[in-house]
């Protein structure tokens, strides 16, 4: 998937992925595709959470190895 930022929150636990991710989508235009990636096994229901609560959508999650991958794109 194309994305327009990455964002490496491995080895951040709750809620520090979410955080960072707030920050990143601030500095990001509308319609931009950030690409989070997160080993905290938590992130999975905090970013489905997170989209429902500000609007942004959740375009895909996977997991892998124990990372998770997120591409959120920006309301």
């Amino acid at each position: 998937m194309n994305f327009d930022k990455e964002l490496d929150a491995r080895g951040l636990n709750c809620p520090l992925p979410i955080l960072r991710c707030k920050k990143s989508l601030a500095d990001m235009p509308s319609g931009q595709v950030l690409k989070i990636v997160a080993t905290d096994p938590g992130a999975i229901k905090d970013f489905q959470a997170f989209s429902k609560q500000t609007g942004n959508e959740l375009l895909s999650s996977a997991e892998a190895g124990g990372e998770y991958t997120f591409f959120m794109k920006k309301k």
